[in-house]
């Protein structure tokens, strides 16, 4: 786990949301489904209870991982963030050189990161390239087969 993890205001509200989410909701769901599979009696060989109890002990991990996230992590002041150059909280339009086509990213912390909603962590190879870089910049990118790929900054915004 990294020492600081880099989360944004909506990141924040989102973890905190799925921890809520996991502690009242899926907590009761579990107890429940234990409760009814002690009614089935004798619970030393019975595979519904030993199941459930399971779930239960990997809802309970998966608490605490979140929890920990979520101490370990420091928040963006968005009113601190620059477009001057790309950093975590900016979202970045590049155009591949090659290509000529044009994608937009959000540099996000790794909590965050979902690379279907174009969210990159700002610790995976793309967006650790893209950072620091201003405007204009084209950055050559590796890939694990075949030429780097170079990619041009074209704007910087806020997220």
């Amino acid at each position: 786990m990294p020492k600081d993890l880099v989360l944004t205001p909506a990141g924040l509200e989102e973890l905190k949301a799925k921890i809520e989410h996991l502690s009242t909701a899926r907590r009761r769901e579990v107890a429940l489904r234990i409760k009814e599979a002690r009614e089935f009696g004798d619970i030393s060989e019975n595979s519904e209870y030993d199941d459930a109890k399971n779930e239960q002990a990997l809802l309970e991990k998966q608490i605490a991982d979140l929890e920990e996230k979520l101490r370990s992590s420091s928040v963006l002041d968005e009113s601190d963030i620059s477009t001057d150059v790309v950093s975590v909280g900016t979202i970045v339009h590049v155009k591949d050189q090659k290509t000529d086509k044009s994608a937009k990213y959000r540099i996000v912390g790794s909590a965050e990161a979902n690379p279907t909603e174009a969210k990159l962590s700002n610790e995976s190879p793309v967006g650790k390239a893209l950072i620091g870089h201003k405007r204009g910049e084209i950055i050559k990118i590796p890939v694990p087969r075949g030429p780097a790929r170079q990619l041009k900054i074209t704007k910087i915004e806020a997220a």
